[in-house]
């Protein structure tokens, strides 16, 4: 997944030189919580959300409403911004991007292309998005989570048990993660699965690996075999 498919293309900018009392209107107005701050055109900085809090909160105590209005009107932007902000290419994949906001405690960076300019900017809400698309969980439907050996067609073999129950896949995923040693966890989710037929495809489906978890979003049934993950 690359982070061209998921970002917001229409950016909202602010000037070095505009105030902190205009940040906080475009914020409002866009429903943004960051804006790329920009020089002559060009990224100079970031401001977000947190900064105008942080730049205002050692005052808002001590003053009334109207010192506070005339404090963020005269708060310059180049004075409260990150400088020199992280940026991502719009070929990074979005998996690259979540793990630079995690390692940098950020909530989202510019995007710009090879001329620096900028194209886009992503945040954690987009990459919530992705989770939520690359799971299939639009399609609701019933997800299933094993534990599978590691060998070729372990994973065919769930998947023909479903479909011959006419269950249709909406999504396949796969970890190594906290599975054990020459085994991978694998999470299907598919939807159209008639709920008669629920029980022995979950029977057959347990010839085939561990089950781990059943989850059915459609009644909201959960059914939690052992603590394998924990």
């Amino acid at each position: 997944m690359l982070v061209k498919h998921y970002m917001s293309k229409n950016v909202v900018t602010i000037d070095v030189d505009d105030s902190m009392q205009h940040a906080i209107s475009l914020m409002k107005e866009h429903g943004v919580s960051m804006l790329p701050v920009l020089k002559k055109g060009e990224l100079v900085g970031i401001v977000s959300d947190g900064d105008l809090k942080r730049a205002s909160a050692s005052d808002a105590t001590t003053l009334d409403v109207h010192e506070i209005l005339y404090l963020i009107s005269k708060i310059k932007i180049k004075d409260i911004m990150t400088k020199t902000p992280i940026t991502v290419h719009p070929d990074c994949t979005t998996e690259e991007t979540a793990q630079i906001l995690m390692e940098r405690k950020i909530s989202g960076v510019p995007v710009v292309d090879s001329a620096d300019n900028i194209v886009g900017i992503i945040t954690r809400e987009d990459l919530f998005k992705v989770l939520i698309s690359m799971s299939g969980l639009g399609k609701q439907g019933i997800q299933f989570a094993f534990v599978v050996e590691d060998r070729s067609g372990s994973i065919k073999e769930l998947t023909d048990v479903i479909r011959n129950h006419e269950g249709r896949i909406a999504s396949i995923l796969s970890s190594y993660e906290r599975a054990p040693a020459g085994h991978r966890i694998v999470y299907i989710r598919t939807y159209e699965i008639p709920r008669e037929v629920l029980p022995l495809l979950k029977e057959e489906l347990k010839e085939k690996a561990t089950l781990i978890y059943v989850v059915d979003h459609r009644t909201n049934k959960r059914e939690i075999y052992g603590d394998i993950l924990e």
